[in-house]
């Protein structure tokens, strides 16, 4: 875990104390911070350097006070006010928390009554129904039940020590260019699983054609923390953020064999070898070899070749199909990173987002997006931060066309709407009417038995303003399962009611997964990818969208923006 991480794991830890206090606003800005630090791109240790705190100070949701409070746990390691306030709870409290559904004021309520102060004494009190037989207004067998479900859920994913995609793939790739502005660096890729782009990673594997010394110098890169093993051709590091790395020195004439070795997966690579025994042939991390001659390895295109097979980018790799469709030739064209157009889900300062629509058009200008879709949460009386009455929808409606009057970005006019326990809408279709594009989700709700989540859902897709089916299984990675829904029905809906199902690009989401985006492919369901930005800094999460469609095996043709503006908006206005 990094300093940016350190940091805003105590902000939220913060926050969790001063709600209990019932201090107002406080933790609010303290998640509002956490947040920003969690998708902060840069090391916040470097910010600190170069521009002190002023440049703490740019960071959005931080103001002078949490800037002084960053400053001075990078100063010293700690933050007065946390040391302060975590003595009036127990430590064992904020693991507690770190339990899906474990709201801060239940584990508050559980101390306070029941002595409960950490994880082993919530794990005894719940085997042995302490909880239920308390009497404790609220807290039943259901209660336990949710519990105990989660402890699981906890130590799976604890034990697993997986990081998310978004963690690991910046910090690999700064690593990349550093080692290629070493002298004698002649090549470096990210291989494994990282490569492959899936959701969650464990480690890193970079390959590397250089001279041997080039290893040494390493060592010393900005990124490196410390070496764990050293040798001529290999290394081991980890780096400042606490990622492991397995750096490999290559030859040139085997790069191309030991970057698709190391690349994986495991049962693609398998695959590849039983068709290399049939052909009398012998793959390995050296090349391709027919006896003890070498027929290729210096990229991997050649190695594909010279088995007969299309060459399959690395997120197909998982030996679902793509051998068999690579040796007819038929390997889809799937969707490339620079073919997404704009951004489908996006949320101002209007509801719960920090930045207001200039500030987002203009940063999404310069990542060269063409267009945007601003849902911001809609529904009075939700749960959700200020989420916009029909009036405040109505009035951004008005902006958002002066807007366009005179900008170079589009601004396509939206909301996220509830999905609400009747499968109505949080919104009247009066409103829903004026839109260009209405994004129903679940947020609540979550622990509904299969049969009534799929027919509260079902029910909203025969609303006929819904252009798009917000994170359609509602899990969050390493903190909350999917909900339970028949999703070969909800796929059928959304294909006969020409539905699009979002691709949550939001790293902790992305929802559809991978081999659910497959399977709805399979039904001929068309995606909207949506970066769930709540901050502009979000607004470059898309790639991780794109990739989850990439091993979906997606083409542009099935995601809605990476079709032109005027395609789009024919769609959605259907």
């Amino acid at each position: 875990m990094g300093k940016k991480e350190e940091i805003a794991e105590i902000f939220y830890n913060i926050a969790s104390i001063l709600e209990i206090q019932n201090v107002q606003w406080k933790p609010a800005a303290y998640r509002k911070a956490a947040r920003s630090l969690e998708s902060l791109g840069e090391d916040i240790e470097d910010i600190y350097k170069e521009k002190g705190i002023k440049g703490l100070e740019e960071i959005p949701g931080i103001g002078e006070r949490l800037a002084k409070k960053i400053s001075e746990y990078i100063e010293t390691g700690r933050i007065k006010e946390w040391e302060k306030l975590k003595k009036t709870l127990p430590s064992g409290f904020y693991e507690i928390l770190k339990i899906p559904g474990m709201g801060v004021k239940k584990a508050y309520v559980l101390y306070k009554k029941l002595g409960i102060k950490n994880i082993k004494d919530l794990e005894k009190a719940v085997r042995s129904h302490k909880i239920s037989k308390s009497g404790i207004f609220g807290f039943k067998e259901k209660t336990e039940e949710n519990i105990l479900q989660g402890l699981e859920f906890l130590k799976k994913t604890g034990k697993e020590e997986r990081k998310l995609l978004s963690q690991v793939l910046p910090l690999a790739q700064q690593l990349r260019e550093q080692i290629l502005g070493i002298k004698g660096a002649r090549k470096a890729d990210i291989a494994g699983s990282l490569r492959r782009m899936k959701e969650t990673i464990r480690d890193v594997d970079m390959l590397v054609c250089c001279e041997e010394k080039l290893i040494s110098n390493i060592a010393r890169l900005p990124v490196v923390g410390r070496v764990t093993a050293k040798g001529s051709t290999r290394a081991s590091i980890v780096t400042k953020q606490g990622l492991q790395v397995d750096i490999r020195v290559v030859p040139e004439e085997s790069y191309g064999s030991a970057l698709q070795y190391f690349t994986g997966s495991k049962e693609h690579s398998i695959h590849l070898r039983k068709i290399c025994i049939k052909k009398g042939l012998k793959l390995s991390e050296y090349g391709l070899f027919r006896g003890k001659k070498r027929i290729a390895g210096e990229t991997e295109q050649e190695i594909y070749k010279a088995l007969g097979l299309q060459y399959p980018e690395p997120e197909l790799r998982e030996d679902r199909g793509e051998i068999e469709l690579a040796m007819k030739n038929k390997l889809p064209k799937i969707l490339g990173y620079n073919e997404v157009l704009g951004d489908l889900h996006v949320h101002t300062n209007a509801s719960d987002g920090n930045n207001t629509l200039q500030e987002l058009a203009q940063y999404a200008k310069v990542l060269g997006r063409k267009y945007l879709a601003i849902c911001d949460h809609g529904g009075e009386h939700l749960p959700i931060t200020n989420a916009l009455s029909v009036k405040e929808l109505e009035r951004q409606i008005k902006i958002i066309d002066k807007f366009n009057s005179k900008s170079e970005i589009f601004i396509l006019k939206g909301a996220e709407v509830d999905i609400l326990a009747n499968g109505s809408l949080s919104l009247p279709d009066s409103i829903l009417k004026k839109l260009d594009i209405v994004m129903a989700s679940v947020h609540s709700g979550f622990k509904f038995p299969e049969e009534k989540m799929t027919f509260r859902v079902l029910k909203a897709m025969d609303n006929p303003y819904i252009s798009v089916l917000g994170h359609p299984t509602g899990r969050i990675i390493h903190e909350r399962e999917p909900y339970k829904i028949n999703l070969e029905k909800i796929f059928e809906k959304a294909r006969e009611r020409q539905i699009a199902l979002e691709i949550n690009a939001f790293p902790n989401r992305l929802d559809l997964n991978d081999t659910n985006v497959k399977l709805a492919l399979d039904h001929k369901c068309k995606f909207a990818i949506g970066t769930d930005s709540h901050v502009k800094e979000h607004l470059s999460y898309l790639v991780y969208g794109i990739a989850v469609a990439r091993r979906g095996w997606a083409t542009a043709n099935d995601v809605l923006n990476a079709w032109p503006k005027e395609k789009l908006l024919k769609w959605l206005r259907r």
